[in-house]
C-alpha cells in the first residue's frame, strides 16, 4: 500500500563539545583585523582581588578573571566613541576550571547600560536520529523540539545523511551555549548580512556555569575591529612576522 512515509524519533544525541577556535593572533598576521581592547574603558559586575580587569587582558592564559557576586556576572567594554566591532574573542579552559566554566553567554551592544541588545547567534541545537525519512515528508514530534525553536524567530531543518538517519536543527539563538570549551570562543558580531556592528558599548553576561558553578572564570578576552583598505591603493597582506614589522610608519 502506497503513501507517504512520516519519520520515527528515536533519540536525541547529546551535544557535542564546543570546538576551539583559532589562535586570534593568526587573524592579526592576515592584516585584516587590530585588536582594540585597548581604545575601550573595562568595568566588572565584580571580581576577587587579583582576578580582575587586568588579568582578563594580561595575555596570559594561565591567569583568568574570577566573579564574585552573584549571577550573570557582566564584563562592560565601554568605547569613547562610537566604533566598529567585528570579532569577540574569548579564552576559556574547563579543563582547568570545571564548574567555574561559562556554558552560556549573552553578547549585548549598544550606546550605554540603557539600551543594550542581544547579539543573535545563527547556532546549531540539537542532533536527531530517526528511523526512516522520505523525501516528500517528515514529521518530528513537538515536544521533541529544542525548547529553544519555540522562542526563536525562524529555523530550518537539515538532512544531513540519508544513510545515518540524522537530522540537525538550526535556529536564531540570543545565548550561546558552550559545551565544556577548551580554547579560543570567536564571537561574531555582525548583522544578518554580516557586516560588523557599530557601538559604544559591549556586555559579556555569563548567565549560567557548567556543573551550576555560582562563580565564573574567563582568561582573556579580546576585540578585533576590520583594517580599512588604504585609500591610496590595495597593497598585498603582510602575512610573515617580517614583513609585519615594517607595515606601518612609525
Amino acid at each position: 500500500m502506497g503513501g507517504v512515509k512520516e519519520t520515527n524519533i528515536l533519540k536525541m544525541t547529546t551535544p557535542n563539545k564546543t570546538p576551539p577556535g583559532a589562535d586570534p593572533k593568526q587573524l592579526e598576521r592576515t592584516g585584516t583585523v587590530r585588536e582594540i581592547g585597548s581604545q575601550a574603558v573595562w568595568s566588572l559586575s565584580s571580581c576577587k582581588p587579583g582576578f580582575g580587569v587586568d588579568q582578563l587582558r594580561d595575555d596570559n592564559l594561565e591567569t583568568y578573571w574570577q566573579s564574585d557576586g552573584s549571577q550573570p556576572h557582566l564584563v562592560n567594554i565601554q568605547f569613547r566613541r562610537k566604533t566598529t566591532v567585528k570579532t569577540l574573542c574569548i579564552y576559556a579552559d574547563y579543563k582547568s576550571d570545571e564548574s567555574y566554566t561559562p556554558s552560556k553567554i549573552s553578547v549585548r551592544v549598544g550606546n550605554n547600560f540603557h539600551n543594550l541588545q542581544e547579539i543573535r547567534f545563527l547556532a546549531s541545537l540539537r542532533w536527531v536520529q530517526i528511523s526512516s525519512f522520505s523525501s516528500e515528508k517528515f514529521v518530528i514530534s513537538d515536544h521533541l523540539k529544542p525548547s529553544s525553536l519555540n522562542s526563536s524567530k525562524s529555523f530550518s531543518i537539515q538532512l544531513c545523511s540519508v544513510a545515518v538517519k540524522e537530522l540537525r536543527f538550526f535556529g536564531e539563538e540570543e545565548q550561546l551555549e558552550l559545551v565544556e570549551p577548551s580554547g579560543w570562543i570567536h564571537v561574531p558580531l555582525t548583522d544578518n548580512h554580516k557586516k560588523p556592528t557599530r557601538t559604544f558599548m559591549i556586555q559579556i553576561a555569563v548567565l549560567a556555569n557548567h556543573q551550576n558553578g555560582r562563580d565564573t572564570h574567563m582568561r582573556q578576552i579580546k576585540i578585533y575591529t576590520p583594517v580599512e583598505e588604504s585609500s591610496i591603493g590595495k597593497f598585498p597582506r603582510c602575512t610573515t612576522i617580517d614583513f609585519m614589522m615594517y607595515r606601518s610608519i612609525r
